[in-house]
């Protein structure tokens, strides 16, 4: 990883950081609709793995991947107005989250349905291959989507089929209040169905790009799916309305001292690459004039309710 890179990796975990505190604040406010998904603690995995894809590639997020979508171009002013339900927000005030994607970014929406982007992403692969495109689809599943049927066999059709897609399990800890031993029995490394499998730390961000870095290459190379497993953690609840009460305080504990973003931090420091002073101060003003922003747009009309959907 070379130092623009690594620099814009870093801003790109620290604005998901901080966007998503200012999204806690307009929570609390009661403006957001909805609750919020925050990604605290596993900022790496996001936003490493997709730093790692070239610009013709496609990524297929979940709910916890926002920095992933930064990475790829999202802006804060599309998250804010879409989390406040607003009528210029993406969907037009008709979803919130980051439910949202960007065809010509190569964003495909995050969906509620956990897994199902898997064979969605692994069908963007075969027309990758069918077309004869040196591309690469990417997309993320947690915990317990992992033990979704569409994981299967998605990743099974990937397999079978040898196509350029690359799976990225966040193994957090959690699928809702379920830690991993009570809904699986090896790991998640042990669901791969022959995919090559790589598992890396998932809190070191240097570590993630290069592993990620190195599951394209083989997907490029011909040599058929890969499965990243990053071991991160979930440090807030399954929403901001978990408190959370079935996490042990000493396990919470020792994963802070794993925080990615300071280890980042210190990574850059030890290559001689210190982010900007002021950065920090910079997104926190960015970040509370474009939620003001997004809050003085229109709200949807109410007339338009029937517009945009399928009809029988």
């Amino acid at each position: 990883m070379d130092q623009e890179t690594a620099l814009r990796l870093h801003e790109a975990m620290l604005l998901t950081r901080l966007a998503e505190e200012r999204l806690v604040k307009l929570f609390r406010q009661g403006r957001t609709l909805g609750s919020i998904y925050r990604s605290l603690g596993q900022e790496a995995t996001a936003c490493a793995t997709a730093m790692a894809l070239g610009p013709d590639d496609v990524i297929a997020p979940m709910i916890r991947d926002l920095g992933a979508m930064f990475v790829r171009g999202a802006t804060p002013l599309e998250l804010f107005l879409q989390y406040l339900g607003r009528a210029t927000g993406s969907t037009g005030g008709r979803d919130h989250n980051n439910h949202f994607g960007s065809v010509a970014r190569g964003i495909l929406a995050p969906t509620s349905m956990l897994g199902a982007l898997i064979p969605v992403a692994a069908g963007v692969a075969l027309s990758f291959r069918q077309k004869g495109e040196r591309r690469v689809a990417m997309t993320w599943i947690g915990d317990g989507g992992s033990s979704t049927g569409a994981f299967y066999e998605g990743l099974n059709f990937a397999v079978v089929q040898k196509l350029p897609l690359i799976v990225v399990g966040e193994s957090n800890g959690y699928a809702f209040s379920t830690p991993p031993d009570r809904q699986m029995a090896g790991g998640m490394a042990a669901r791969s169905q022959g995919a090559f499998t790589l598992t890396v730390d998932g809190n070191d961000a240097a570590a993630v790009y290069g592993a990620a870095t190195e599951a394209r290459q083989r997907c490029l190379d011909g040599r058929g799916p890969a499965f990243l497993v990053c071991e991160t953690f979930r440090m807030k609840g399954h929403a901001e309305h978990d408190d959370q009460r079935y996490v042990d305080p000493q396990l919470l504990a020792q994963w802070a001292a794993k925080d990615p973003l300071p280890r980042f931090e210190a990574w850059l420091g030890r290559q001689g690459w210190a982010p900007a002073p002021d950065l920090r101060a910079r997104l926190e003003a960015q970040l509370l004039a474009t939620a003001e922003e997004a809050l003085a747009a229109p709200w949807p009309d109410p007339a338009t309710l029937n517009e945009g959907i399928f009809s029988a």
